[in-house]
Formats: structure tokens, C-alpha cells, sequence
């Protein structure tokens, strides 16, 4: 490659596009509009977004979904730190992302200048790596460590600093060559002891999660999990990595877990945990492994060798990709007698009866159990399902049956308002995909702003917002902590069918469970982004339990 002389803001979006971006998201701001000038001929989509964290949840959620980095553009000082959400939720969810921020001039440094900011102080402990840009001709070097940093081990974000004069300056360097992922592969004498350990077990369970799979280690996994007859169950909002309709599913560790699928975890003697981390959620607060030695045999596969050993001591370590892991599991036989086969066959009855919505009944006209019922039925297996955080996720988390790969994006970092913004990363880079964003009214109205993205991009999005007048999750701890005592958790609503409409999309109000079909068919006929604004009895707070159940627990217990 020669060098040739361009600007900084066109040597940066050059390397762009050497290493493969096809889209970016962003609020435009002064601080880069070299840059945004490159861009205008660029062969790069664009996604412009309503406010920095939904434009980073958006590039998190095309990371999620591609394993390549997602690309998120913002200006500095309260851009960037309103992309920070975004920076989190990749950082905790290992998603490869990489966030450009805007800077002020070289010579204006350490004087506090307009919107300044140390971008690699403040960012430093968000992402795995942050960094400012001192040289244009150092952009091809840097942009492609960003490439390996952000998608290499265990994956996540870099923050990269411009600033405004080396945007303009000239430079002469030549591109840098497309990055390609560092992938680790387990050992042969690895595999062997692996097959040893399952030979000898005689109630294993397997644990999947994390980042780094593909379609392909996906189809490998379950022809393993097929050929040795073994449970396996997926960690917290990771459930797009095994299908749920396969014999040998489990159920999900999540929030609310089935109590006998944790049952069956702690008394397993062999637990291979591929991927994930066990932290505080799957791990249900760090009580399902013992720390630092399991009593389980534990063998723990994981890209990145600091996560080994970090809070779990595995018997065997294994630092490898879920994709070469997948893969290398052609070569791993299963014994001649399968001493836990009914077991599993036990474990994915017991997720059947656990996740089936039919038998659910709460207060309320408006019955979740039956809408469930009804979605299962009507949209395609591979719709992509969106959430940000909150007691309404549950209904998705328990009740949704995810078979497919590439069709969960929910926030394991547990933020509020990444669904909305999700669902118009996803849609915009899969058009074809149904895409269902689930939120509650006061996540949705952390980037309710972004259902005007979806608009202006002509994105069909169903977003089914479920309305309890109130925070429920915090309501719902309040009343187990603090039983009859509310406080700072009530929220007065807008009317989210007419802001749907106010927006240029398709809005319906839906009180009862029979209104529920009929419009939920008008809203995907409409051909528009939808709103569907579903009144929740505030009783209506977990699938098991009412609120006055939860209080009068409390109360019970407190006496």
C-alpha cells in the first residue's frame, strides 16, 4: 500500500472502510465535521440518531449482531458522555465496539476549553482501550489496534479521541491492512482430558454464553449437546445461543430463574461453562459456584486468559473461542452408556412447564400470560426480540422461545432504554428481520426520542410498551424491603399512542387481552414504526407474584 496524501478526517474514514464498515451511528457535531465531510463520499451508510446513547446502543447492538465492531460517532464533552451508557453496556456485555469522539484543537489543551474533556481518564476503566489521536499519519496504526483490541479476548469498546485540527491537517501514509480476529484454539491433550471428564460424569450440565459465537459454532455446540444427550442452559440474556425447542435445553440463568434448573446446576458434577463469566446474575449473586473452588467439577472455556481462573478456579482451563471451542468438539466421542440421558429429558420438561405463558394468570383486563400465547403463534421464529432492563423483560426472558442465532439484543449490563434504540441498530442493518422492541414506560422513555430514527429511516419496528404507571422493578424491591413504604417510584404517562402518531409512526392503545390480536395485527400491516401501549395492571409485577403478595411476604416475614 502507498502513501498519499489526505486529511485526517479522510485517512480516518479510508481506514474505515479498509477494515470493512459498512455503517455507522451518530450525532453529528462540530467538534468532527472533517470527518463527517469524508463521509459524504464515502460508500458507508449513515444512521443519524436523537441523542449519543441511543446512537452508541445502536452501534453496541450492531456488535451484538454481526461480532464486528459496531461504529459510533459522537462530539465531545456531553456527547460523549452521553454515549457512555453505550460504552458500559459493551464493556460489561462484551460487545467489539468502537466510539469516535470529537476534541477540542491540540493547542487549547489542559486550559478547560469549551466541552473539554480527558477522553482516557474518563473512559479508561468503560473500555478496554482509550486513546487520542496526536498525528493524522498515525491514524491507519491506530484505528487497526482499535480493530484487534475491540474484537480480540474477550471483546468490547474503544474510545478514540480527535481532535478538531488533526481532523484538518494533511498527511501522507498509506492504509493499514483489514484486521482479521485473533482466535485462540484449545489443545489437543485439552480436548482428550475434556472427553475423560464427560466419560466419568454422571450428572453433567452445560452453561453457555458470553460473545465470540457464530451461526456455525452454534449448529456445533448443539450437535454436541445432541450427541452426548446433554442438558444445557444458556446464562443471562444470552438465550439466543441454544434453541429453546431442542431436547437438551435447559432454560436461561437469569433473573428469576427456574428454581429447577439452579436445582439441577448445584448438584451437577460436572458444570462446562463455554464463553460467559458467571457473573453476579447467571451466578445469582455469586451463590451457584462456590469461590474460588466450585464443588462442581468445573471446566471453564473462555477467549481470554484473564478471565481464567479470575473468580472461579476451573479444574481445567480451556482459552479458547466459542467458535474454535464449537469446532474442535468434533473430535470429543461420547461413552457407550449415557448415564444422564432421563435427566435431561427431565430438565427440558421442567423448562416446558416452567416457560409455558398459557398458565399464568395476574390481575388485570389485560392478561400477559395470553399475549405471549398469541405472539408465539403469530410472529416467525426468527424475529428479533429487543429489551432494556425492568420487570416487563421477564416476560420475554421466560416466556419467548429464542431458536434462532442473532435474534436477542438485551442489555446483560441490565441498562434502561437500550430496546428502543436496539431495535433501530437492528433494523437498519437487517431490513428483512422482524424486529419486536419490549419495553416498560420508564425504560422507553430513556430514548423514546429514537422512535423518530425509526421514522425518518422508514423502519417498521413493533414496539410492545407495557404501561404499570410506576419504576416496577424498583417498586417491586421497595415492597420487599420496605413493605407499604413507596417511594420516588410512580411515574404520570403521556399517551404513547399518540406519541407514536405525534412522530409519524402507528400508535393504538391496548386495555384488554382481546384487544391485543386485532391490533396487534393493524400495527404490523401498518407498514409504519408501531407503538402498541399496553395497560398493565400495577398489581400485575412478576409472572408468580402480585404486588400485595410481595408487600404482605414482607410484612409477614417483618413481624
Amino acid at each position: 500500500m502507498t502513501a498519499r496524501s489526505r486529511t485526517g478526517g479522510q485517512i480516518l474514514v479510508d481506514q474505515l472502510l479498509v477494515h470493512g464498515v459498512d455503517h455507522i451511528f451518530c450525532v453529528p457535531g462540530e467538534s468532527y465535521l472533517a470527518a463527517l465531510d469524508a463521509l459524504h463520499d464515502a460508500s458507508i451508510e449513515v444512521t443519524i440518531c436523537r441523542q449519543e446513547g441511543g446512537a452508541a446502543m445502536m452501534a453496541e447492538a450492531h456488535g451484538k449482531l454481526t461480532g464486528r465492531p459496531g461504529i459510533c460517532f459522537v462530539t465531545r464533552g456531553p456527547g460523549a458522555t452521553n454515549a457512555s451508557a453505550g460504552i458500559h453496556i459493551a464493556k460489561q456485555d462484551s460487545t467489539p465496539m468502537i466510539l469516535f469522539v470529537g476534541q477540542i484543537e491540540r493547542g487549547m489543551r489542559e486550559r478547560e476549553a469549551f466541552q473539554e474533556l480527558d477522553y482516557r481518564a474518563a473512559f479508561g476503566p468503560l473500555a478496554k482501550w482509550a486513546t487520542e489521536v496526536d498525528d493524522p499519519a498515525r491514524f491507519p496504526e491506530i484505528i487497526s489496534r482499535a480493530f484487534h483490541v475491540a474484537t480480540s479476548g474477550r471483546p468490547g469498546p474503544v474510545v478514540i479521541a480527535l481532535p478538531e485540527d488533526v481532523l484538518t491537517e494533511m498527511a501522507a501514509v498509506a492504509d493499514a491492512p483489514a484486521y482479521a480476529p485473533i482466535e485462540t484454539h484449545p489443545s489437543l491433550g485439552q480436548m482428550a482430558e475434556l472427553q475423560k471428564l464427560l466419560h466419568g460424569a454422571k450428572n453433567p450440565i452445560a452453561l453457555i454464553g458470553g460473545s465470540r459465537w457464530s451461526p456455525v459454532a452454534v449448529e456445533q455446540f448443539v450437535r454436541f449437546a445432541e450427541r452426548f444427550e446433554l442438558p444445557v442452559a444458556c446464562t443471562f440474556r444470552r438465550q439466543m445461543l441454544f434453541p429453546a425447542d431442542h431436547p437438551s435445553y435447559a432454560g436461561d440463568l437469569g433473573l428469576g430463574v427456574n428454581p429447577k434448573l439452579l436445582a439441577r446446576i448445584k448438584e451437577a458434577d460436572l458444570v462446562l461453562l463455554v464463553g460467559g463469566r458467571m457473573s453476579e446474575v447467571p451466578s445469582q449473586s455469586y451463590t451457584v459456584l462456590d469461590i474460588p473452588t466450585p464443588q462442581q467439577t468445573l471446566v471453564h472455556v473462555h477467549p481470554d486468559s484473564g478471565e481464567l481462573g479470575r473468580v472461579y478456579r476451573p479444574h481445567l482451563a480451556i482459552n479458547a473461542s466459542p467458535v474454535a471451542f464449537s469446532a474442535a468438539l468434533e473430535s470429543v466421542h461420547p461413552p457407550a452408556t449415557l448415564a444422564w440421558s432421563a435427566g435431561t429429558k427431565t430438565a427440558h420438561d421442567n423448562y416446558l412447564a416452567w416457560s409455558d405463558p398459557a398458565k399464568i394468570r395476574l390481575p388485570g383486563r389485560l392478561q400477559m400470560g395470553e399475549v405471549m400465547t398469541h405472539l408465539r403463534k403469530v410472529l416467525p421464529k426468527d424475529a428479533i426480540f429487543c429489551n432494556g432492563a425492568g420487570n416487563f423483560a421477564t416476560w420475554v426472558h421466560r416466556f419467548w422461545p429464542f431458536t434462532a442465532y442473532g435474534t436477542q439484543l438485551a442489555p446483560t449490563s441490565g441498562s434502561m432504554g437500550y430496546g428502543l434504540p436496539a431495535g433501530v441498530g437492528a433494523k437498519r442493518v437487517q431490513p428483512d428481520s422482524t424486529v419486536v422492541v419490549f419495553a416498560g414506560d420508564g425504560d422507553f422513555l430513556m430514548h423514546g426520542q429514537e422512535f423518530a430514527t425509526a421514522v425518518q429511516y422508514d423502519l417498521p419496528i413493533l414496539v410492545v410498551l407495557l404501561d404499570n404507571g410506576m419504576y416496577g422493578t424498583i417498586r417491586m424491591h421497595q415492597e420487599r424491603e420496605y413493605p407499604g413504604r413507596v417511594s420516588a417510584t410512580m411515574l404520570k404517562n403521556p399517551d404513547f399512542a399518540a406519541y407514536a402518531k405525534a412522530f409519524g409512526g402507528y400508535g393504538e392503545r391496548v386495555e384488554t387481552t382481546e384487544e391485543f390480536g386485532p391490533a396487534l395485527e393493524r400495527a404490523l400491516t401498518s407498514g409504519k414504526p408501531a407503538i402498541l401501549h399496553c395497560i398493565l395492571d400495577p398489581e400485575a409485577i412478576t409472572p408468580s407474584l402480585s404486588l400485595s403478595q410481595i408487600r404482605e411476604q414482607a410484612q409477614a416475614k417483618k413481624k
